[in-house]
């Protein structure tokens, strides 16, 4: 047996470690958990991705919570993981979601969701990694009822998005939804359609090796998607490094259970997590009036925080990933809170990822982003002018990269870590301020460039990130740190 919570719940290879009597054992070793501190009258809601054999494993964790006494409500179809975790909380509800979210595709897993609707605390799964193999009974008959968790969500997100301004603002926008085999079809594409937003789409419909790619929204697997926003937008082309005009297509996906997102511009042109937690925090703060702070991980760009501090947004930090993100949001109440991996949420939603919320919310802002009409007819802003605005408001453009160092065992990675930490100097550059939140990053004195050293925390790997306000900056740490 080896079953180990990481950061977003347990993983393992379908058929090695992901077994039937693994499942059973995590089901009842998580039934325990909501038995001991809710009771046996806590529903328990239950959900899947399109991944190999997700359905099975979930049907199999739903009979055993219900033969233990649980009213578990088991979703009737694919459903992504914010719409889960959203019923979590419209429902008073603890909840289950098989999946293994950007992980390849022989992999599945179970993600326990307590009734906050966001990422289990390192504490609550502790507890059910050590309830592992104890028994518990109860005199109470359980049922498992098929359920639609879809409305809910959508009155939810309704109540967010303007649609309407979506509708009207980018009636000369072009939308691509790449499902990418993924959870978000039947939930993105359904939500556009219910308003009348027109829409093209590829990959639509759900395969669990998704397309013999990975199911993350990043360029190297969005390749389809770029190749047909290039396309349509050929005629806009204005040359060599010229934005698209308005009117031009605009991409968007998400991964495999659609709590991350994936955003392209008319140009064919990867939009970086950062820049749409940008765009998002301006837009929310500027156009719909929302107060309060913002939230990033320490591994979030430095232009997040020249953002936050002209609009005068206070920027709360938290470690990577997003059960801290969660954690801070649950505790702060931020207009935005997110991570450079691909994930957000806002004020009034879930303290979860939600990649359908985000990849709206992008068309919403764009929407509100309109120029007043001119001699020649309405002119709007198109997603890579509202980039190229951005890096005009925060005075430069910031290059991100990661590399990532493995070492030769797990007892090295504390050491080496630490030797970063006693540095005064990286690449010719002073270091001025350190911070040891998650691992050692690294201010250095140009007050433009960073370097953060963790451990990836399952193998003897250092995950460290750089960034800086020019490429030769970035390569000449690449190569120290090499």
């Amino acid at each position: 047996m080896n079953i180990k919570f990481g950061t977003d719940g347990w993983r393992a290879i379908v058929g090695e470690d992901f077994t039937r009597e693994n499942v059973e054992l995590v089901s009842r070793a998580i039934g325990k958990y909501v038995f001991d501190n809710y009771g046996i009258y806590k529903t328990i809601i239950i959900g899947y991705d399109p991944r190999n054999m997700a359905d099975e494993f979930s049907m199999l964790c739903a009979q055993t919570l219900a033969n233990l006494g649980f009213k578990v409500l088991y979703s009737d179809k694919v459903v992504p993981t914010p719409v889960l975790a959203f019923n979590a909380k419209h429902l008073d509800a603890c909840a289950i979601m098989f999946t293994a979210s950007h992980n390849p595709p022989e992999y599945l897993g179970i993600k326990f969701i307590p009734d906050y609707a966001g990422p289990a605390t390192k504490e609550i799964t502790d507890e059910i990694v050590s309830n592992i193999g104890c028994e518990f009974e109860t005199n109470v008959k359980g049922k498992l009822i098929m359920t639609d968790f879809s409305n809910a969500y959508f009155k939810k997100i309704n109540q967010i998005i303007d649609f309407e301004k979506i509708k009207t603002g980018l009636k000369n926008t072009h939308i691509l939804f790449d499902g990418l085999y993924s959870s978000s079809i039947g939930y993105f594409d359904k939500l556009l359609s219910s308003h009348d937003i027109k829409f093209d789409s590829i990959h639509m419909y759900h395969d669990p090796n998704f397309g013999g790619g990975m199911p993350e929204p990043k360029p190297q697997y969005m390749g389809e998607a770029i190749d047909y926003v290039k396309f349509h937008n050929n005629p806009l082309t204005l040359g060599e490094g010229k934005l698209a005009l308005e009117g031009g297509y605009v991409a968007f996906a998400n991964d495999g259970d659609a709590d991350r997102f994936g955003v392209i511009n008319e140009n064919g042109e990867y939009v970086t997590p950062n820049e749409v937690m940008a765009i998002l925090l301006m837009h929310l703060k500027q156009n719909k009036g929302y107060e309060g702070c913002f939230v990033k991980t320490v591994a979030g760009s430095l232009m997040l925080d020249i953002i936050a501090q002209k609009l005068g947004v206070e920027v709360v930090e938290t470690a990577v990933g997003f059960k801290h993100v969660g954690e801070a949001m649950r505790k702060y109440n931020p207009i935005i809170a997110g991570e450079e991996s691909g994930g957000l949420s806002i004020q009034g939603h879930i303290p979860e990822k939600d990649g359908i919320l985000a990849n709206l919310l992008i068309l919403e802002a764009m929407a509100y982003n309109n120029i007043s009409p001119c001699p020649l007819g309405e002119v709007r802003v198109s997603l890579a002018q509202m980039q190229k605005d951005l890096r005009d408001f925060v005075g430069c453009e910031f290059i991100n990269t990661r590399v990532d160092k493995r070492l030769d065992n797990m007892d090295e990675v504390k050491p080496t870590i630490e030797k970063f930490a006693q540095m005064n100097d990286i690449a010719g550059m002073n270091i001025i301020r350190k911070d040891d939140k998650d691992g050692i990053k690294l201010y250095l004195e140009d007050n433009k460039t960073w370097i953060l050293v963790r451990a990836s925390g399952t193998e003897p790997l250092l995950r460290i990130y750089i960034e800086s306000d020019s490429q030769e900056k970035v390569d000449n740490i690449k190569c120290f740190v090499n």
